[in-house]
């Protein structure tokens, strides 16, 4: 039964890359350049060779530490491919434990598990002047990628449950999901303050191989620094945190086999239409209020809302830390552009709920500008705001224009770039009710190609925006800052229009095969 269910995920993998020549053209350039990192990690693990113990012991633990602590955030973010889920498997017999095992292996055999076992194997790459502790560092490599796995899986089975409901949908994901970005900075921030003493690492070191995140990782070299009682104390600690993810992830996946992640459903009353009596009675303005619902009650959309009130929070943060104030002004920008680039994911998240589109005849036009409406609704207000805002907290408004008019190219920009986009290409993504944290397989690897693909047209389209930014602050005149904010405010909608009339003719002609590609996915 497990080797069944490791065939049955390697088989799928195999068969998401045989969908089109740019997806495995995109999957290619991906492994290259993670095989890249991937051996320049392997080369700087065996030159540890050359360092003392006490410094070998520093790295692996912080470097093991912050690769658990990345599985266990990470997925909530930018999820982890979990090709055979629950809510499919639930109507198969398949023992929990069995399921368990399979499910664990498979997720080894995924390129994110493949790349940590390996790199984790190799931490044995250090210490090979040291025979004995090369075996038990590759066995503790092991057991650390494991749990790196294990932990993905425990997050995302508990924070599953949570995310279907509807209170969690509208406004508990902001508060909740906040702490856990901020939870990087944080540890940053933290390990910046030691740095002003000489001891500073190694003693983050010593303290981390005490926690869960690191305690497995401290072994060898414990054994190493001649203290196998310390060996041993971690060695406890890394076995019982692995009972305690173990214990919460079979926890998870028994609950989600008998009673599977859905979307509640919430009845209006009669006669009251809501956003759909408010917006323009039109296709256009029907799409844009169903959009405008998705965004903030839809747990798959709400995780991206996270970057409005977090962005700027990370760069003031990131600002004080180098003493960059002026850092902090460029939160607006990037919130403008992470929002306008969301729409590469939209008519993928419909799902085969886009029949509707299809058999109803809508204009594709109607289709880019409803759904282009309904970020700017929220998202150009949120960028101008932002902007303003920590113009006012930093003091510095002479960027104020300059920085406005780069807001308004990247979100008209990205909105523009991805109309066309996404009528072109849809990849597998959480179905309406699914799993949010869920990525179905080969969503990373098709979304890879068409994400370096849109920011690549987005920057030609800003260019003018971006350089006359930049002489702005060279110069420090005033001037080129208001330029640029004309010129951001007139290309920005051009742009947009003519992003949607080719991304509408594109629709009209290719809705049908979209609605294949989306069935195909479900």
């Amino acid at each position: 039964m497990v080797a069944a269910l490791v065939r049955l995920r390697l088989l799928v993998l195999l068969g998401s890359l045989k969908r089109s020549i740019g997806q495995l053209i995109a999957v290619i350039i991906g492994g290259l350049y993670g095989l890249f990192v991937l051996g320049m990690v392997i080369v700087g693990l065996f030159a540890l060779n050359l360092a003392p113990v006490e410094i070998v012991r520093t790295v692996v633990v912080l470097a093991g530490s912050t690769l658990t602590l990345g599985w266990a955030i990470l997925p909530l973010f930018f999820s982890v491919e979990q090709t055979l889920d629950a809510p499919h498997l639930a109507v198969y017999p398949i023992p929990l434990n069995k399921l368990l095992s399979g499910l664990l292996i498979s997720g080894v055999v995924a390129i994110p598990g493949a790349i940590t076992m390996v790199a984790s194997v190799f931490t044995f790459g250090s210490w090979l002047r040291m025979p004995g502790i090369a075996v038990l560092a590759l066995l503790c490599g092991i057991a650390g990628a494991l749990l790196c796995i294990m932990l993905s899986r425990a997050v995302t089975s508990a924070a599953a449950g949570l995310a279907s409901g509807r209170r969690f949908r509208e406004a508990a994901g902001i508060l909740i999901f906040i702490p856990l970005v901020l939870l990087g900075p944080i540890i940053v921030g933290v390990t910046s303050s030691l740095r002003h003493s000489a001891d500073a690492l190694p003693s983050l070191g010593d303290a981390m191989s005490w926690t869960p995140l690191g305690a497995i990782w401290a072994i060898p070299s414990q054994v190493a620094l001649g203290d196998p009682l310390g060996a041993v104390l971690r060695a406890l600690i890394g076995a019982a945190t692995i009972a305690v993810v173990f214990l919460v992830w079979r926890w998870g996946l028994s609950r989600a086999l008998v009673t599977p992640v859905h979307a509640a459903s919430r009845v209006r009353a009669q006669g009251k239409l809501g956003l759909f009596g408010r917006l323009p009675a039109t296709p256009a303005g029907a799409i844009a209020a169903r959009c405008l619902l998705y965004w903030f009650r839809d747990p798959r959309y709400v995780r991206q809302l996270v970057i409005i009130p977090v962005m700027p929070i990370l760069f003031w943060f990131y600002s004080s830390l180098t003493h960059f104030h002026a850092l902090l002004l460029w939160s607006g920008p990037m919130v403008a552009f992470l929002l306008g680039v969301t729409l590469i994911a939209d008519v993928s998240y419909d799902s085969t709920a886009f029949v509707l589109h299809v058999s109803k005849g809508v204009p594709g036009r109607a289709d880019r500008w409803g759904r282009a409406s309904a970020v700017l609704t929220f998202g150009l207000p949120a960028a101008v705001a932002i902007t303003l805002i920590t113009a006012g907290v930093s003091q510095q408004w002479m960027l104020v224009p300059g920085l406005l008019g780069l807001a308004f190219g990247l979100l008209l920009g990205g909105l523009a770039v991805c109309s066309v986009t996404s009528a072109v290409l849809v990849y597998p993504a959480p179905a309406p009710g699914d799993n949010p944290f869920k990525t179905r397989p080969g969503a990373n690897t098709a979304l890879l190609g068409s994400t370096f693909l849109t920011w690549g047209v987005l920057a030609l389209l800003t260019a003018p925006e971006i350089v006359l930014l930049i002489v702005n602050v060279v110069t420090g005149q005033l001037l080129w800052g208001w330029i640029a904010l004309v010129v951001g405010a007139v290309l920005g909608p051009i742009s947009l229009a003519i992003g949607v009339r080719i991304g509408g003719g594109i629709l009209d002609r290719r809705a049908p095969q979209l609605l294949m590609q989306l069935r195909k996915d479900a």
